[in-house]
């Protein structure tokens, strides 16, 4: 057949053209967080495959991943000016000593004045394995600006229920800065930096949020402490989520969920809910169906990946084994 190729390529007219080379690609690795992707770790065999390509001097594509960087109680006030870095003990600095209280007014102009007051409170301050290293103002845990560059605080998500086992829910109201009129849990708020409600260890931890939830409950729905006692609050695990509020809010959050079964009196607070309602899990699955309605993303989290499974044993021995998780829930 070769001959045959040869003799005819040799006719008059004729010409054997070589066939042009094909264009090699060469993909360049784009490493992730080892908390985020397999695929950095050095002992993954997709890894190796892919690092050992050569790349192509014909044609070649690269692409870069930037991502901030992780923060630590070395590198947060470098990375975070408005972050006070005192902490040094289980307590960190009140809203007076906090140089970030103030700053960034222009941020808050137009908006309803108790609600700028309370940006002025002081949030606690995380690396990503929830121990504080530092304390800044709400505003500034709050802005995306900051957020899109790692910044984390400690927060807290309350579900109370009722005797008949139905879930009290609130929602949010208009004058709010951050999800205005979105409908979630019963008490969602921040442990501040103050006595009592810090702890660098879980257990001391667990206690402050508990002290928050107690002081908010009042405060937002008007609940007596003595309605609400610290000891009957449960405790069941922490999620790290993130979520934009608008362009210029949002949230990022290690959040401690606590339940609490309770007959109460609410005394409503407007500026912070605008309407409250009792559900059972069949009416908040169909809450949740209607397009008019609109729920806070931590609340859809919650409700989605655990609420609803802890719901089906509350009152129930069965319940307990979902308390006191240790590890934190990456969302």
């Amino acid at each position: 057949m070769l001959a045959r190729l040869r003799l005819f390529c040799h006719r008059p007219g004729i010409r054997l053209v070589a066939p042009a080379p094909v264009p090699r690609y060469a993909a360049s690795l784009v490493k992730y967080s080892p908390s985020l992707s397999p695929l950095s770790s050095s002992s993954s065999p997709l890894r190796r495959v892919v690092s050992s390509t050569p790349p192509s001097p014909i044609m070649s594509a690269t692409v870069t991943v930037t991502e901030p960087p992780r923060i630590t109680a070395e590198n947060v006030a470098t990375l975070f000016p408005d972050v006070d870095t005192s902490l040094a003990r289980e307590v960190l600095p009140t809203a007076a000593t906090n140089p970030s209280a103030t700053q960034g007014a222009d941020e808050l102009a137009g908006y309803d004045e108790e609600q700028v007051r309370l940006m002025e409170e002081v949030c606690i301050v995380l690396d990503d394995d929830d121990k504080p290293i530092g304390s800044a103002s709400k505003k500034t845990c709050h802005l995306m600006t900051n957020i899109d560059r790692g910044l984390l605080h400690r927060a807290f998500s309350v579900f109370l229920f009722d005797s008949n086992n139905r879930l009290l829910l609130q929602q949010r109201a208009s004058e709010k800065i951050t999800f205005p009129d979105m409908w979630t849990n019963t008490c969602c708020s921040h442990p501040l930096g103050i006595p009592g409600e810090t702890g660098a260890q879980l257990d001391a931890a667990v206690l402050g949020v508990k002290r928050a939830a107690q002081r908010k409950l009042e405060q937002e729905l008007g609940i007596k402490p003595e309605q609400v006692p610290i000891d009957k609050f449960e405790f069941f695990t922490r999620i790290h989520y993130k979520a934009p509020s608008d362009g210029k809010w949002g949230e990022h959050e290690i959040d401690y969920i606590l339940f609490i079964q309770a007959d109460v009196d609410l005394d409503v607070n407007p500026n912070e809910a605008r309407d409250t309602c009792y559900v059972s899990a069949t009416e908040l699955k169909q809450m949740f169906e209607k397009p008019g309605l609109k729920f806070t993303p931590w609340f859809k989290l919650i409700c989605n990946s655990m609420l609803f499974e802890w719901w089906g044993h509350l009152g129930s021995p069965s319940l307990e084994p979902y308390k006191n998780e240790q590890e934190i829930r990456r969302m």
